[in-house]
């Protein structure tokens, strides 16, 4: 699939449009297609590799290990006590008293409980969810062409990035699976290396993937917000609230939009998919459950438990996430495609209409 994407990327409207055609030699025309594609996509001055390359991609997924591995550890304490909230509302009443409770009983120490599986299943989430959504952004808008790929351009985000997620919930799950356990678990171990054994002794396999597919329920919707919010939120700062084109702004004013557009989406991130994370925590808890029973005991109001501090947590965390994504793209020379455009050819065909 990588060798189609690479094929594929130049004709797509997301890539950097100062790209210089290059010529292979005479070929057979292709029915259903104008030209046809170059071989290799091309490298724009100041960049160091072409949009839509496979360096590009590996290098999209360096940026989502850094911004989720660091970000999703940054929050453990308030991811702990947001947990504990949610499977021990008696115990845990409300995020101040949460923290208060937890560090009677566990100190400060206690605060960090779960930080290495935080760590390395978000990085894992982190290079599976922004590389391959850059992938699969690519591959779906070549599949459905110029026009289509902008007139359906939410469509498209929400595509690419469920496809995304799909894949890295399956390399997240066992992580998350040790990280609830260890943070919600009286007596249960305290660190990766003795959870991971533990588990699998206890439960072989379907101990780490037992909650993907809640895990799924709350991170798709969780991830096709974050992006789909995002790229539009970006497309409409620019249009209507940045007194300049984006290709004007200084590297600097650029990140401080992209982090206002990550925090905008990550509140209506935290909403949609907060009923699935609180039976996904809870389901961890309880051995032998199913996600149906779990949500069933905790009833409605019960799913929302825990609801302002995750917004305050998931807001700031998708903000900063956004933020380190687009720093990691500027420090290392990647191409930045500027918001959407309408491709020359649907203007055309609109003005003939008399719609634009």
């Amino acid at each position: 699939m990588f060798n189609s994407v690479v094929e594929c990327c130049k004709n797509n409207p997301f890539a950097s449009p100062f790209q210089t055609a290059k010529c292979e030699g005479r070929k057979e025309p292709v029915f259903g297609r104008s030209i046809a594609a170059a071989a290799t996509p091309t490298i724009i001055p100041g960049d160091s590799c072409a949009f839509g390359s496979q360096k590009y991609f590996a290098l999209c997924g360096l940026g989502g290990i850094l911004s989720c591995g660091i970000t999703h550890t940054m929050v453990v304490p308030l991811d702990l006590v947001k947990c504990r909230i949610q499977v021990n509302p008696d115990k845990y009443k409300s995020v101040v008293n949460g923290f208060k409770v937890t560090l009677a009983e566990d100190e400060m120490k206690g605060l960090a409980k779960g930080w290495a599986p935080t760590f390395f299943g978000y990085s894992m989430q982190g290079l599976c969810k922004f590389g391959l959504y850059e992938v699969f952004k690519v591959y779906y808008s070549d599949m459905i062409g110029e026009e289509n790929s902008y007139v359906y351009r939410t469509w498209l985000y929400l595509a690419a990035s469920a496809s995304a997620e799909f894949f890295a919930d399956i390399a997240l799950s066992p992580m998350e699976s040790a990280k609830v356990r260890i943070q919600t678990q009286p007596g249960f171990v305290g660190t990766l290396r003795e959870a991971l054994p533990l588990i699998y002794k206890a439960e072989g396999l379907n101990g780490f993937y037992k909650s993907l597919v809640p895990l799924w329920m709350r991170q798709i919707p969780y991830t096709m917000m974050k992006f789909a919010c995002f790229e539009k939120t970006i497309e409409l700062l620019y249009r209507y609230v940045v007194p300049k084109p984006r290709d004007q702004c200084t590297k600097g004013e650029q990140l401080v939009v992209t982090f206002a557009a990550g925090y905008i989406a990550g509140v209506f991130c935290a909403i949609v998919s907060h009923p699935a994370d609180t039976v996904v925590s809870k389901l961890n808890q309880e051995k032998g459950a199913s996600a149906a029973d779990v949500a069933r005991k905790l009833g409605f109001m019960g799913m929302w438990k825990g609801l302002v501090p995750r917004i305050v947590m998931i807001g700031t965390l998708t903000a900063a996430q956004w933020f380190i994504y687009d720093a990691v793209k500027v420090w290392l020379a990647l191409p930045r495609p500027p918001p959407p455009e309408m491709p020359e050819s649907l203007k055309k065909k609109l003005q003939a209409q008399g719609k634009l």
